[in-house]
């Protein structure tokens, strides 16, 4: 354990202790027996430190995130580490029609509802229960008709910090009327260090031969598309920043990746999804996941305009997300997997984030 960042955890908490919407916010301390040391508030279930060595030892930040509960309430970049739903990623136009009722959603990303809407979970405060020091158990009632979505929704997230270095992070739904859920955590990585100015020298491997192509408002066209001869090929290791600025009409409506990668699996199997590597740091991110796909975004739009944890900058591209999940709009596109949770059924998933 190294106690100094242990010691610095535990002084910050008081930065996050607030009560916001009638419920007590506070941040969690999670760490195992190799001296990965990770901390969570219950605002959004956000992760908002991740300690692991690097290829010396030293204990490396490789989220980004702020300092204090109340930047968090009017940041910038509002799903820094967050559980996002009830629909992660973009229903077009914020609309669906589920058993013959006709639903509207509130519009927040151009013609678009993103991420469950501005009062998603990202933006709600979850009960939370510390099991023990490597378990973090977090719940949230999503009450029916909250932005707009169908039936009283329980969700469960538990993070666990494992003692062979991984983040598992364990999903759990249930709801008492049919509704939607697309689930995912939304955590910005740099594996040279949060606040490190790029990530384009980052190596990168997707375990998937084809991925969804949008139009101009990042709603998927339909079938999937094969990635060979395109730089939006990553089945082998590849540098991130290589291609970015190709003249490949999918970049240029991206400002860079922001597609679901369709990964190369049978039904909801636990697999290898990605590989993440950091030339500087050595170090090495591996991600299995029983959801269909993965969500690669390179941090296109972030501007480096505030100062978040450490007194540092997060300017464009200097972070990437890997986040799991089913695919955008599969409400309105059937062929897709089924977003679709039923009362008496259960929704399950995992993802695992392994660091060596």
């Amino acid at each position: 354990m190294n106690q100094s960042i242990d010691t610095k955890i535990l002084s910050e908490k008081i930065h996050f202790r607030k009560i916001v919407d009638g419920k007590s916010v506070d941040l969690f301390l999670l760490k195992n027996k190799n001296g990965l040391i990770m901390s969570v508030t219950n605002y959004g279930a956000k992760i908002v430190s991740f300690f692991v060595p690097d290829k010396n030892g030293k204990l490396v930040d490789i989220v980004l995130g702020h300092p204090s509960i109340d930047e968090y309430l009017e940041s910038q970049e509002p799903y820094f580490g967050a559980i996002c739903g009830r629909t992660g990623n973009r229903i077009a136009k914020g609309q669906f029609t589920l058993e013959g009722v006709n639903y509207q959603l509130v519009i927040n990303n151009g013609p678009n509802n993103l991420h469950g809407g501005p009062k998603g979970f990202h933006a709600v405060v979850w009960d939370a229960e510390q099991i023990d020091e490597q378990r973090l158990k977090l719940t949230y009632l999503s009450k029916d008709g909250e932005e707009g979505f169908p039936g009283n929704l329980k969700t469960t997230v538990t993070y666990t910090l494992t003692d062979d270095n991984a983040l598992q992070i364990d999903y759990h739904a249930v709801t008492n009327r049919t509704t939607i859920l697309n689930l995912t955590n939304h955590s910005y990585f740099n594996l040279s260090g949060a606040g490190d100015p790029s990530i384009g020298d980052h190596l990168l491997q997707i375990n998937a031969d084809t991925y969804l192509p949008t139009d101009e408002t990042a709603i998927p066209l339909g079938k999937p598309e094969t990635v060979e001869g395109t730089p939006m090929d990553f089945r082998n290791l590849f540098e991130i920043g290589k291609r970015i600025n190709d003249p490949f009409s999918q970049l240029i409506i991206g400002n860079g990746y922001d597609h679901t990668y369709v990964l190369n699996k049978k039904g909801n199997e636990l697999s290898f999804c990605a590989k993440a590597v950091s030339p500087k740091t050595g170090i090495v991110m591996e991600v299995h996941t029983t959801e269909p796909g993965v969500q690669l975004y390179t941090g296109n739009w972030m501007t480096g305009k505030f100062e978040a944890k450490d007194g540092k900058r997060y300017p464009q591209r200097s972070a990437f997300c890997l986040e799991t999940q089913h695919y955008p709009d599969s409400i309105n596109q059937t062929e897709y997997p089924t977003v679709i949770l039923r009362p008496g059924d259960t929704f399950m998933s995992q993802t695992i984030f392994t660091f060596r």
